[in-house]
């Protein structure tokens, strides 16, 4: 393979945001996207240079000069756009959150594994540089034996309940949108947890406002996370160790810094820029696995995606949500 040539499916705004970072990815082609709005789909292709457009999912899926398909509808109608374009042998790049039921997240997994094609949840956290370094700093003990996470995650979101934060038609709710954030970096640095435990606030679509997780393992180790649509919060993330913390600095899910804390040592503070707006690092993955004929990546493996979701699963079960699952089907 030369170029690996990518689709877009859902040209909506964090699809904007994604694919101005191409220029940033060595061996990597935008060529198509895809829309059931041909007006949208025609106004995103001529604002960032797209040689093709699809006015159907299904069309970019039987387009042979695709190889990969970034996923950037609504959370609902991932699973049906996945599920298409792993049966016909595409790769796929998936927004998170990945699905809004551990079940249709495990469809794709099983997908995947069964057509020996890739797939992965667009967690560009774990790409960061300075997410990276952390990772590094964890493995080699710079703070001992990791025992805990404590983070947050707040906007204030528009109320609107036809907004994409409040309909649940269309995966509104903190949880899809923020919650999914501290429980993969929770999971990223600690594992799987053993234990959920939930309490929350649900809007009057059945959607929840905002959520206080604590994620607990055997061992007696933890994570404490607390997300919001109405509390506009720094977005920090703390790692606890035996020997040290690590403070990952506002917003930790895109940071730049992060700032090394030991006992009797001054605090090193690393600083490690994103390249573009912080989206080629995950774009710069996918082009690498699929170059190397890869069916996962390392970093962001599925295992970690259906750990996450069931973790998601057990907060809105406990909390009550009304989450509306879309079709198998495009």
């Amino acid at each position: 393979m030369s170029n690996v040539r990518w689709g877009v499916v859902g040209p909506g705004r964090i699809a904007g945001k994604v694919v101005a970072d191409f220029p940033h990815v060595p061996g990597a082609e935008l060529v198509a996207v895809a829309s059931r709005s041909a007006q949208r789909a025609e106004a995103f292709a001529a604002e960032h240079g797209v040689e093709r457009v699809h006015d159907s999912y299904r069309a970019i899926i039987d387009d042979d000069g695709v190889d990969v398909l970034y996923i950037a509808t609504p959370h609902p109608q991932h699973r049906a756009v996945a599920l298409a374009a792993l049966r016909a042998g595409k790769a796929v790049l998936v927004e998170k959150a990945f699905t809004v039921t551990p079940a249709a997240t495990r469809e794709i997994v099983d997908a995947a594994a069964a057509s020996g094609t890739f797939a992965m949840e667009a967690m560009w956290t774990r790409f960061q540089p300075a997410v990276v370094r952390l990772r590094e700093l964890l493995a080699d003990g710079a703070i001992g034996e990791v025992r805990a996470v404590q983070g947050e995650l707040g906007v204030q979101a528009p109320t609107d309940p036809q907004d994409r934060f409040y309909n649940p038609a269309i995966g509104g709710g903190a949880l899809f949108d923020l919650t999914v954030y501290p429980i993969s970096f929770a999971q990223m640095v600690l594992g799987t947890p053993d234990t959920v435990v939930a309490s929350g606030t649900l809007g009057p679509t059945g959607v929840d406002v905002e959520e206080s997780v604590q994620l607990g393992w055997a061992d007696g180790r933890g994570a404490s996370l607390f997300t919001s649509l109405r509390c506009p919060t720094p977005g920090q993330m703390r790692v606890f160790g035996t020997a040290g913390w690590i403070d990952v600095l506002p917003r930790f899910h895109h940071p730049d810094t992060i700032v090394l804390h030991r006992p009797g040592a001054d605090p090193e503070t690393i600083t490690l820029a994103a390249a573009g707006a912080g989206y080629s690092h995950e774009l710069i993955e996918v082009t690498e696995c699929l170059a190397a004929g890869r069916t996962q990546s390392a970093v962001m493996p599925l295992a970690d995606t259906v750990a996450v979701q069931d973790v998601m699963g057990a907060v809105a079960e406990q909390l009550g949500m009304v989450v509306q699952e879309g079709p198998a089907d495009i």
